[in-house]
């Protein structure tokens, strides 16, 4: 199963062919970042914070460390001195940390939660990968190995929100990818469809309080086939899929959806990491990402944006500009740049 952070960061040095990038950076030189880059937020002062796995949660703008925490895969501002922030372990730990004045305590352990319920079962393991702030003391956390959201209540309480299905996909993209009949046996010998796990990697609250969760789609990372659902707020122990008054898929036709905002004009704003899915930017066969601005009531998206490589996050600033991470997984190259306008 697909681990988002945990990508082959070797195959993914080489830089993706054809892709032409145009927005402005937060700063003129990036090195400040160790790479990779995941998550990233605004906090209420309007200060880019972003998710520098390799050292903790860097300002954006002036490349200064606001917290060492390494590993971390994603963080939520909750106001100008306070966070939330997810990171993986050395050991494989995944755990929510509460980061206040810039000293990050463990609030959560996830994996331990995971180990414990494994709500999806297809295999026992956890990859905590976004965090969103809920308010009253409490995050939400989508868990991407898990395929699951999850709720953490005040005094570290870890409650299952919703386990999110398995579906059946397409191969061909992987089999395109591989140069199949040509290529491996073990590729190009799957049938025509086959299960992937969901995968979600973003979850964004909406203007009407519902949890929208995108996900990533795991192997054999189909085409058009990534889901955004739809999560009632006061829901709680939901199996999406099969409770559709508690869960139910709010946009699809997406590939490889990375993560997920929602903008001041009140349209959900979803990046792609990359328009071929992951598996092609892995093989370096990748397009370059995009980010689509979607009016969830109508069903409608428009692509605002694309040619992003290794776009692996997005955030709205204050004077309502958008924001993400991009050459996210190069060492020396991975960078915060504005998007739009």
């Amino acid at each position: 199963m697909l681990r988002v952070s945990r990508v082959k960061l070797g195959l993914l040095v080489a830089l993706v062919t054809g892709l032409v990038l145009v927005p402005t950076a937060a700063q003129a030189d990036p090195s400040f970042y160790v790479t990779p880059l995941f998550g990233s937020t605004t906090a209420p002062d309007g200060s880019l914070l972003v998710a520098d796995a390799g050292q903790g949660i860097v300002d954006g703008d002036d490349g200064s460390l606001v917290a060492s925490l390494p590993g971390i895969n994603d963080v939520d501002a909750v106001s100008d001195s306070e966070q939330w922030a997810v990171a993986s372990g050395e050991a494989g730990e995944q755990k929510l940390y509460k980061v206040v004045n810039g000293v990050a305590a463990e609030f959560a352990d996830i994996l331990a939660f995971e180990l414990e319920k494994n709500p999806h079962p297809a295999t026992n393991e956890s990859n905590a990968f976004d965090v969103t702030d809920l308010g009253r003391g409490e995050a939400l956390v989508a868990d991407s190995a898990g395929n699951t959201l999850l709720e953490v209540r005040r005094f570290g309480s870890v409650k299952l929100v919703a386990v999110f299905p398995d579906e059946l996909v397409s191969t061909d993209n992987a089999k395109k990818i591989f140069g199949c009949p040509a290529g491996p046996p073990m590729i190009c010998g799957l049938p025509s469809e086959i299960p992937a796990e969901s995968v979600p990697t973003g979850v964004a609250i909406g203007p009407d309080g519902g949890f929208y969760v995108g996900e990533l789609k795991g192997f054999p990372a189909p085409i058009g086939e990534s889901r955004i659902w739809k999560i009632r707020p006061n829901a709680r122990n939901v199996r999406c899929g099969k409770e559709p008054g508690r869960c139910a898929v709010a946009l699809d036709g997406f590939t490889s959806i990375i993560d997920l905002a929602f903008g001041p004009d009140g349209y959900l704003y979803v990046a792609q990491i990359d328009d071929a899915s992951f598996l092609a930017m892995e093989q370096m066969q990748g397009v370059g990402g995009s980010v689509q601005r979607c009016n969830v009531a109508a069903k409608v998206c428009t692509k605002v944006a694309s040619g992003l490589p290794m776009l692996t996050s997005i955030a709205f600033r204050g004077d309502g500009s958008l924001w993400g991470t991009t050459w996210a997984l190069v060492p020396g190259m991975g960078d915060a740049v504005q998007i739009l306008p």
